[in-house]
């Protein structure tokens, strides 16, 4: 298979800050694997790899690494799907979404073939998919009311992930979290209903700081809280419980290898492809959380 790339730029609508900094926008990577069917047409399959700090990857070490997998992959087929894997080896952290990326376009490629959607290879059922959740970064509080009224009044959204852990302390946080729930107050209606809401802290708070604000988070309906302890810290989570609302961990849990550990003390995973290397390993991670008994969020980069 021939394995091209393309850089583009995206820009964020709403610059993002969470606990470890701001995002305005990404140089992102569009990977093209082109291989012929079986009567020789070519078909060409996409994957697109987005860079973060959680995996360290930048669209010049993305290029770089698919220059790579063009030389060694070059006998392959997309539907060689474990050769892949096992000429490329285990997923890197540094470079797992240039892995998922190229993962994504063999996928594509096959569907593509076949005349089918991913989703119904999989036999799965769209109409399952729960509503997504949109974010409300962390803000002055009145940034966050004009943010929140935006995001709601352009999308007609249910339910929103604000993020907290703010290095000006719990007070900030709290104060961001009110903003949003009296701004979204206006958009509850008896046709609509109430909107949902869950905190993700990016593990911007200690130990003690989020025993506080998850009880504090508990009155005010969250679904769930995730990430609230930093990646390296997994060993305080025990800590936590009993807590009053489930609690997700995101850049503590890369691989499926990593849930187990992590089972007993905290309710459910954030799986991002970016992160895990591509569509399989999140499989494989779906299936490791729920055979631990924890539930499973999908989240982006």
């Amino acid at each position: 298979m021939d394995i091209t790339t393309e850089r583009f730029r995206l820009m964020k609508r709403h610059a993002l800050t969470i606990s470890r900094g701001t995002i305005t926008g990404s140089e992102n990577v569009l990977v093209r694997i082109t291989h012929p069917d079986a009567n020789g047409r070519p078909i060409e399959g996409w994957g697109e790899m987005a860079p973060s700090d959680v995996t360290d990857d930048t669209a010049d070490s993305a290029v770089a690494a698919a220059a790579s997998y063009a030389e060694v992959l070059a006998a392959l087929a997309p539907w060689d799907l474990q050769r892949v894997e096992g000429t490329l080896g285990p997923v890197p952290k540094q470079g797992s979404a240039i892995r998922a990326a190229l993962d994504l376009a063999c996928h594509d490629w096959i569907g593509k073939r076949a005349g089918l959607p991913l989703w119904r290879l999989w036999g799965l059922d769209v109409g399952a998919v729960p509503s997504t959740s949109l974010t409300v970064g962390i803000n002055p509080p009145d940034v966050v009311r004009e943010v929140t009224a935006e995001i709601l009044t352009r999308t007609g959204a249910r339910a929103l992930k604000v993020k907290l852990g703010s290095p000006e302390g719990i007070e900030h946080d709290r104060a961001i979290f009110v903003a949003a729930q009296e701004t979204a107050a206006a958009f509850t209606t008896d046709s609509v209903g109430p909107i949902a809401w869950r905190v993700d802290a990016n593990g911007g708070w200690t130990l003690e700081t989020a025993r506080t604000m998850i009880a504090w988070l508990a009155a005010r309906r969250v679904e769930f809280v995730e990430q609230p302890l930093a990646q390296g810290d997994e060993a305080s989570l025990p800590g936590l419980r009993p807590s009053p609302v489930p609690i997700f961990v995101d850049e503590s849990v890369r691989l499926a290898a990593d849930i187990p550990a992590l089972a007993a003390c905290v309710d459910g995973i954030n799986l991002k492809l970016m992160k895990c290397g591509g569509l399989r390993e999140g499989l494989r991670m779906v299936h490791t959380a729920r055979a631990h008994g924890l539930s499973v969020m999908i989240g982006c980069m």
